[in-house]
């Protein structure tokens, strides 16, 4: 995968919350995140933005020991792991500011 920002949008529908994925090659929980976050789009609409700090020297100083790190509304809002239920409270949070 490309190093930077990757836009998956849902449609690139204006309003809908955006998610970004900060994540590295072969990090298995990142993996699983990026799993995690294209199932709850079927439930939610959100685009979301991966981005891959694999080589970027401010990137990997800044997520490296945090990853997968998901960030909801420009707000830091997961590491490590996603908790589905709290996600989906998050993001119904952000879609109505």
């Amino acid at each position: 995968m490309q190093r930077g920002a990757k836009k998956e949008g849902a449609g690139g529908t204006t309003g809908s919350p955006t998610v970004i994925l900060y994540h590295a090659e072969g990090c298995h929980l990142c993996e699983r995140a990026r799993s995690q976050l294209h199932a709850l789009r079927a439930q939610r609409d959100f685009e979301l933005h991966e981005v891959d700090i694999t080589g970027v020297p401010g990137l990997e100083a800044r997520y490296r020991e945090l990853i997968p790190v998901v960030e909801i509304g420009g707000e830091q809002a997961f590491t490590y792991y996603i908790h589905e239920a709290a996600f989906l409270r998050r993001l119904d949070a952000q879609a109505h500011v």
